[in-house]
């Protein structure tokens, strides 16, 4: 996916198969959010922005990292819906089939919840990022810390979807006990996000 062209990714995107699917497309809404919040920082540098520089070279470094990082999950993501798939495809003629089949599909539906859990933890990253930033950014290009925590919010949102939607059907208590307190995060991403992108509309309209 990495090196993958737009269009050949879009293309997959819309094909019938498993993978890749919504939970790739949420990570890789929250890298468009982290490329846009280094863009912003990038432009928000030189004599004018000397007081903030420090704080600036942070926001750049760390959504370098986060946005490789989102990158990372949106081709594990695919690589885990594919192993759910084909954990389902197994046979269950017998008995000891029908056990190990059983065991291999509760081992990938955790394994399919991992990377949009970790998605939500970028997200969040995301926004504070984009509150740090907000009041030092070049107004230039503050719209587009608005449309970072928009994409960022549309990762979180999409990928509490993903993990509710599994659910159900993980029964290690442990693991449900861990991924219900990362998608009970998405409601203050949302909120936080909606603070900024109601703070950069002010801006740009007054």
């Amino acid at each position: 996916m990495h090196d993958e062209k737009i269009g050949e990714y879009l293309d997959r995107l819309a094909d019938r198969v498993p993978a890749p699917g919504g939970g790739a497309a949420a990570a890789l809404h929250v890298a468009q959010a982290t490329a846009l919040l280094g863009m912003v920082a990038r432009y928000t540098t030189g004599d004018r922005y000397t007081e903030h520089a420090g704080s600036i070279a942070e926001v750049i470094s760390l959504t370098d990292e986060l946005r490789a990082m989102a990158l990372r999950l949106a081709e594990a993501d695919a690589a885990a819906f594919t192993a759910v798939t084909e954990a389902h495809r197994l046979p269950r003629e017998s008995a000891k089939e029908v056990s190990d089949r059983s065991a291999t599909v509760a081992a990938a539906l955790i394994g399919a919840a991992k990377p949009p859990a970790e998605v939500i933890v970028v997200a969040s990253a995301c926004v504070e990022l984009a509150e740090k930033l907000l009041p030092i950014a070049n107004q230039a290009v503050i719209t587009d810390v608005a449309a970072a925590v928009e994409a960022a919010r549309a990762a979180a949102t999409t990928s509490r979807v993903n993990i509710e939607v599994n659910l159900n059907s993980i029964r290690d208590e442990q693991v449900r006990a861990e991924l219900a307190a990362q998608t009970a995060r998405v409601d203050e991403i949302t909120k936080r996000a909606d603070e900024v992108t109601k703070a950069v509309r002010a801006a740009v309209s007054g």
